[in-house]
């Protein structure tokens, strides 16, 4: 029952990473975030989404790190990496024009 777990691990934390980015898009743009500026002509509310997609970025890629490589033939060892890079995939794609496109 482990393998079906990890297998459901990578777009587990891409849905958690999808519903984080785009409440972190509503949030900042009822606080008025893309008013405030930070450093280098970039303002708070592209940071977070920024922030956001590279912290799942980040939690994937850290899954993949941890599972066992798919030098076995078996399922149970093929499916869990199958399964990371499906969501690290769908998390680059799905949540990188969020991140870049204009706001608000």
């Amino acid at each position: 029952m482990r393998w079906l777990a990890l297998s459901l691990a990578g777009p587990g934390i891409w849905a958690v990473g999808f519903a984080g980015v785009y409440a972190l898009h509503g949030a900042g743009c009822a606080l008025d975030w893309p008013e405030t500026a930070l450093a280098a002509g970039l303002d708070l509310h592209r940071a977070a989404l920024w922030a956001g997609w590279l912290a799942t970025l980040a939690a994937g890629a850290f899954l993949l790190t941890r599972l066992p490589t798919a030098d076995d033939k078996g399922l149970t060892r093929q499916l869990p990496r199958a399964g990371a890079w499906i969501g690290l995939a769908a998390t680059l794609f799905t949540l990188l024009h969020v991140a870049v496109a204009t706001s608000c």
